[in-house]
């Protein structure tokens, strides 16, 4: 759990930038974004394990892709402060109740990417596979997942940086990384550097997962250089 530093008093100067701020409460913010990455991460690849299958269903039984995406989309339209008020009863003031909403909410995003994305396979690229033998299960892990491997990532991007955002939302619970900082600055005679402090951290650890989840995508699919350098 984030303490919530202290702040200035109210007959201060109170700027949006402070190196003194900063520089006394540097142990706070780096616990603050050690706690706000793993609760990202965390959340991501619970909604990555959760998706995984429901995509495969949903490929085995093309009927059941309306009803699970309609599912799905229900959890996303749930508000972050009443799902995390619901939970809270069953996982307590702990970080697997943010976790848990976050993972919801990034359910819908990566599962949509994973079937677009196998969805896309060209008919022809199937058909091949099963002609030289293939069988469905070498058929998906083989040629299906490697070629929707781009749209998967997209999905994952998308939902990891939306995920960085609501982390945020957790701070009410006491576990909301970079969020606890920003809502103690709201706390703490609206101190402004407090506030942009934890601001920018949020958009700069948004911008650094970001990066390295396109460094993975291209690791994944050396395939693609050639199209993305034409």
């Amino acid at each position: 759990m984030i303490t919530v530093p202290s702040a200035a008093p109210a007959d201060v100067p109170n700027p949006w930038f402070s190196w003194s701020y900063l520089q006394a409460n540097a142990d706070d913010l780096l616990l603050a974004g050690r706690e706000h990455v793993l609760i990202t991460i965390a959340a991501v690849v619970l909604a990555t394990a959760a998706a995984v299958p429901l995509a495969l269903l949903v490929r085995r039984f093309p009927r059941l892709q309306v009803p699970v995406l309609a599912f799905s989309g229900l959890l996303y339209t749930i508000p972050s402060l009443a799902l995390i008020a619901g939970l809270w009863p069953w996982l307590g003031l702990s970080p697997w109740t943010v976790i848990t909403a976050l993972a919801l909410y990034a359910l819908l995003i990566i599962l949509r990417n994973m079937i677009v994305g196998l969805d896309a396979v060209p008919a022809d690229v199937v058909d091949a596979a099963r002609g030289v033998g293939y069988t469905r299960s070498q058929l998906l892990w083989r040629v299906q997942v490697p070629m929707a491997t781009p749209a998967i990532m997209a999905g994952i991007r998308i939902a990891t940086v939306s995920t960085i955002g609501l982390v945020t939302v957790g701070a009410l619970v006491g576990h909301g990384g970079f969020g606890s900082i920003i809502l103690g600055g709201f706390v703490n005679n609206f101190y402004h550097a407090q506030i942009m402090a934890g601001t920018i951290a949020v958009v700069v650890l948004a911008l650094m997962l970001e990066g390295v989840l396109v460094l993975l995508e291209r690791l994944l699919t050396p395939w693609m250089r050639g199209v993305r350098s034409s």
